[in-house]
This record gives structure tokens, sequence and C-alpha cells, in this order.
């Protein structure tokens, strides 16, 4: 078993075997709230009920995220982590078999918001991390959240063909011994770590709030990775719906196909990881969102090109994951004693900026096609663009003082 986090020099630190599986755990809790949406139609139609009943089900696997982050994530700085991730995980296991042999509309609403709520084990995960790595804390982190961002967009393409092939309860049951077979390896793997709030539950959630307060720097990231997710999720959002009209009605096997693209942008992750561990996450965040600026031109000019939607693609997630992995390395930075509590209140503000960016952009989609949500997705990207150069300016205004 490998359980000790301190190296020869005395320095905590990971094994690269140790942050693959990390990784990998990361992302196979996290797709589990997304292997719902592909499914909706076919589970309606399975169990005789509407379309837009069955779309609760996708509602409340996010609720239940939120839940989770909001009660659950700031534990990891209460309790033994390892503990905790294991838990969550094996108590994950028996959600997916319920959804897995779920009979009727209810008992998969139920099953969706547990599935979610569970799921934050995810979030538990990349504070560890951060926690067990000193040097080079940026790409750990940057692997991570790798695994994370590739959960989430593999999710779609999972579920999408194994439904078509086996049927949509496989989805879970397949997922169920993904999740089973991470926690084996994460017990192996895991170390123990020593619990560093011995407050009260309530003194916990109360301190969470307080690092709201306690860290412009926390305030500054929060806000920013929100616009971005909230970018990344109206693109793909509307992508589908773009995709599947005028002029190329594509199926939602091939919409899928997307998705492997995307995925395979999620290995530069780590890189803008590497930049942030130099000491120049301003300069990382900038270079993210000016990519992810570009690729929205390229799709707003040639809105019906393929190469133009595949370029965009590729340079939207490359630029949001760009920004999303150097702010992760930052707020992990602040206070190692309160990385939960952080990460806690930047993924809170992470994913509700993702659900706001959706809800707006299927306004801007029903107001006025790809073009409009072309626009809004531009708006986010520059309003997070003079957010960062606002940051930049006073971080060298504040050196410019002190000397």
């Amino acid at each position: 078993m490998i359980r000790n986090f301190v190296n020869m020099e005395g320095e905590k630190g990971l094994t690269a075997y140790q942050t693959g599986i990390m990784a990998v755990s990361a992302g196979i809790c996290v797709a589990n709230i997304y292997y719902i949406q592909p499914l909706l139609h076919d589970i309606a139609s399975g169990l005789h009920v509407s379309d837009s009943a069955m779309g609760s089900a996708a509602v409340l696997a996010q609720v239940g995220y939120g839940i989770g982050l909001l009660f659950i994530t700031p534990l990891g700085d209460k309790v033994n982590r390892r503990k905790l991730i294991l838990l969550l995980q094996l108590i994950l296991v028996f959600a997916l078999l319920g959804m897995t042999f779920s009979k009727g509309l209810s008992t998969i609403l139920a099953m969706s918001l547990l599935i979610g709520f569970l799921s934050v084990a995810a979030q538990v995960i990349l504070p560890l991390a951060a926690f067990l790595s000193v040097k080079n804390k940026g790409r750990t982190v940057g692997n991570i959240f790798t695994g994370i961002l590739a959960g989430i967009l593999a999710a779609r393409v999972f579920s999408g063909f194994v439904a078509d092939w086996l049927g949509w309860r496989y989805v879970y049951g397949l997922a169920a011994g993904l999740v089973f077979v991470s926690s084996v390896l994460l017990y192996r793997a895991l170390p123990d770590v020593p619990v560093l709030f011995k407050g009260t539950y309530s003194g916990l959630v109360k301190s969470t709030l307080q690092q709201v307060t306690r860290f412009p720097l926390l305030r500054h990231t929060a806000l920013l990775g929100g616009l971005m997710f909230g970018a990344f999720c109206s693109f793909w959002t509307n992508l589908t719906l773009h995709l599947s009209g005028s002029p190329f009605y594509y199926s939602t096997d091939t919409i899928g196909l997307f998705g492997i693209l995307a995925i395979a942008s999620v290995l530069l992750a780590p890189v803008f990881g590497k930049l942030a561990d130099k000491g120049v996450p301003r300069l990382s965040q900038l270079m993210g969102i000016i990519i992810v600026i570009a690729g929205i031109v390229f799709t707003l000019i040639f809105p019906n090109s393929l190469w133009a939607i595949l370029l965009a693609v590729l340079l939207l997630d490359i630029g949001v994951q760009a920004v999303q992995v150097t702010n992760v390395a930052v707020i992990y930075t602040l206070d190692e004693h309160a990385h939960s509590r952080i990460n806690t209140v930047y993924m809170t503000s992470y994913f509700l900026g993702g659900a706001l960016g959706t809800f707006t952009g299927l306004l801007c989609w029903k107001a006025g096609g790809w073009q409009a949500v072309c626009i809004q997705l531009l708006l986010l990207a520059v309003s997070g663009a003079l957010l960062a150069i606002g940051g930049f300016r006073k971080r060298k205004l504040q050196q410019a003082t002190i000397k």
C-alpha cells in the first residue's frame, strides 16, 4: 500500500501513481452528474413519461451536487479526508445501482439527487491533492483538474454510446463498477492526513463563508471562474442545438464525437498549471481568455462552417481549462489549513456561473439563434479579460507601492 505522503526531504508530496489515481477517480466521480443528459428521452420512453417530466432528473443531479458542495465539501477540513472520500464513493456505488434498477419516475428523481450529492467526492479529492503537494502544486492540481474536466466531457460521449448499444441501465451499472474499482485503488493509494479544523460543524460552515471576506484573491478568482465556466456550459449546451439543426442536421451520436476533440484539448491543462507554479498566474489567465475569444470570433464569423466550429471547440476548451487550472492552483496557495473551505467557495461560484451561463445562453438561443449565443459568449469572455487585466494592474500597483 502507498500511504506515506512525506518524501525523503521531509516534505509532503505525491507520487505520479497517486496523482494519476486521484485524477482518474475525480473524473469518474464528477461524470456521474452528466450521464443523465443524453439519456433523458430514452429513460422517459422506457418509463412512459414525458421528456419534460424526466428533465427534472438532470436538474436534480445538479441540485444535489450544489448541496454537496455547500455541506459536504467543507468537511474535508474537519474529518479524515481519506475516509470521507471512500465513504462517499461506496454509498455512490449503491446509488448508481439504485438508478440501474429503478422502475418508476420518483425513484429516478431520488437517485439523481443522491448521485449528484455523493459525486462531490471529486471536490474532496482536489483540495487533498493540493494539500499533499508542496513542490509543483500547480502541476499537480492541474492534473487532478484535468481528470475532472475530462470526466465532464467524456460523460455524455460514454453514456450516449453505451445506451445506443446496450440500453440506458447499463450506463449506470458500468458507472457503479467504475466507482467501486476507483474506491479500491484510492483505499490502497491515499494517505491519512491530519484533521485541520477542531471546531463544530456549524463553526465550519461559518468559517467557510468567512473565507469570502478573508481573501480578495479568492473573490477575484471565484468571479472569473464563474464567468468562464458560464461560457463553457452555454457553448456546449447550445452547440447541440446548433449542430442538430440547419445546415448540419447531425445525430446525437455524431454530436457526441465533438466531445472527443474537447477531451483531447484537456491534456494541455497541466501546462498552464506549470505557469502558475512559476509565479505568472495572471499571464496564464490572460492567455486562456484570449484563446477563448479567438475561438468565439471564428464561429461568430463563420457560423455554418464545420471547420470553424471544430476550431472553436478546440480553442474554447483549451482557453477555459487554462483559466480554471490557474485559478485552482492560485487559491490553494492561500491557506493550506482551509483548502476544503476555500474550494467550497470557489466551486460553488464556478458551478453557479455554469448554471447562469446555460440559462442565459438558452434565452439568447431563443432570441437570436447561434449568433446571439456567440455574442453572449463574447461578452462573458471580455468581462473575464477585463477582470483579469484589472487584477494584474492592481498587483503591479501594490508591488510599486511596497518598493
